[in-house]
């Protein structure tokens, strides 16, 4: 098997709130929504997320194996200025996102802070300037002492 995903689908127990986080508060375009089933977002060339409606998403999986909920993990977006973490952060909270941690200098020389959908799906929204996505599509990392300053 390739090492690539295409997909990653998140369990949902309220779908409509999870539409207006991320339509809304990230303002993202739906690649397709189907009202009280899924919506999906194109994330990145060839990957996609969905959002599944809990009932639905245990159904497909044929029984109970979610619970509903979340969590473990955060997802991360990057962008280009701390002044753009900070606006991301506050249209998030003000679609329904519950703040985590405010924006704030990071221990690995960015900015970031950190937003809970209505799910509890953790976004950091972050500025690294040591992060970079190459033309082919490679993400290059860069370890703290070897990133630029901003």
């Amino acid at each position: 098997m390739e090492q690539q995903a295409h997909f990653l689908t998140l369990s949902t127990p309220d779908l409509d709130a999870a539409r207006r986080f991320y339509r809304d508060g990230l303002g993202w375009t739906p690649l397709l929504d189907v009202p009280d089933e899924i919506i999906f977002f194109q994330i990145a060339p060839g990957f996609v997320l969905g959002l599944f409606e809990a009932a639905k998403f245990d159904a497909d999986l044929g029984g109970p194996a979610t619970g509903g909920r979340t969590g473990g993990l955060t997802l991360s977006h990057n962008v280009p200025s701390p002044a753009e973490v900070d606006a991301a952060v506050r249209r998030a909270v003000e679609a329904g996102g519950t703040l985590v941690k405010s924006p704030a200098r990071a221990a690995f020389g960015g900015y970031h802070g950190h937003v809970a959908d209505p799910n509890g799906v953790i976004w950091e929204i972050c500025h690294n300037p040591g992060w970079r996505i190459e033309p082919d599509g490679r993400v290059v990392l860069q370890a703290p002492g070897e990133m630029p300053s901003d």
